[in-house]
């Protein structure tokens, strides 16, 4: 019969293997146990592979933030992201409230990106609908090695991003920007001319009604239909 040994008697790359196949939470809790799990938990090299699947599970302490992350994903998807997408300008006070608590918590959590994980390949946001231009040109400017970068469903989004991409996203490979509505045909085309190595895609986007106050809109549809009787 084989010997019986103890999860402790392991060796620090034997526990890091082991732990690398449990989620976030159970990490944590396997963490409590005694000081030599946590000393696994806090190594840097389990956590180049982060996904959250909500803005609340960003505020957590289920996760360490370090220079060994490569791989980033926040996907939201939920009815209650409807509520981000609709424009500031027509929220009720019920919406208005309902995003105050949630609005800075992606953008907060990707300036902190910033600052601890310069390593960075790869960054999908999907349903962040509160995350903005200059958010995404601080995170190209910081992690020079990003490669893929995927927006879907991020409203706030506009040409802004596509010139920091054009400017700061130096080793960026494939640029996805899906359902993002305030981004234009015309700054897609030019990043494709300045940038003609990236692999870019925006589905739904350049084709969809971009934000605007109801003044300048009644001047684009104004416009629109004056194009059409022409």
């Amino acid at each position: 019969t084989w010997p019986t040994m103890h999860i402790t008697q392991l060796n620090h790359e034997c526990l890091l293997h082991l732990f690398s196949f449990l989620d976030k939470n159970s990490r944590k809790s396997l963490a409590k146990t005694c000081l030599q799990m946590l000393r696994v938990f806090q190594d840097p090299l389990l956590w180049p592979v982060l996904n959250f699947h909500s803005p609340a599970e960003l505020k957590k302490d289920n996760f360490l933030l370090g220079p060994a992350l490569k791989y980033l994903s926040i996907c939201w998807h939920s009815q209650q992201v409807k509520v981000c997408n609709i424009e500031d300008w027509l929220k009720n006070t019920f919406q208005k409230d309902f995003c105050y608590k949630h609005e800075k918590t992606v953008s907060d959590f990707l300036l902190q990106v910033c600052d601890r994980c310069p390593n960075l390949l790869s960054l999908t946001l999907s349903g962040c609908g509160h995350v903005t231009d200059d958010c995404i040109s601080l995170l190209l400017q910081s992690c020079p090695r990003l490669e893929t970068l995927e927006l879907e469903n991020c409203v706030r989004v506009t040409d802004g991003t596509l010139a920091a991409a054009a400017l700061h996203g130096r080793a960026l490979r494939t640029l996805r920007l899906d359902f993002c509505r305030n981004v234009t045909r015309s700054s897609l085309q030019g990043l494709r001319e300045r940038r003609p190595a990236v692999a870019l895609s925006a589905e739904r986007s350049a084709n969809m009604i971009p934000d605007s106050k109801p003044g300048k809109r009644f001047l684009l549809e104004k416009a629109a239909r004056k194009a059409v009787q022409l």
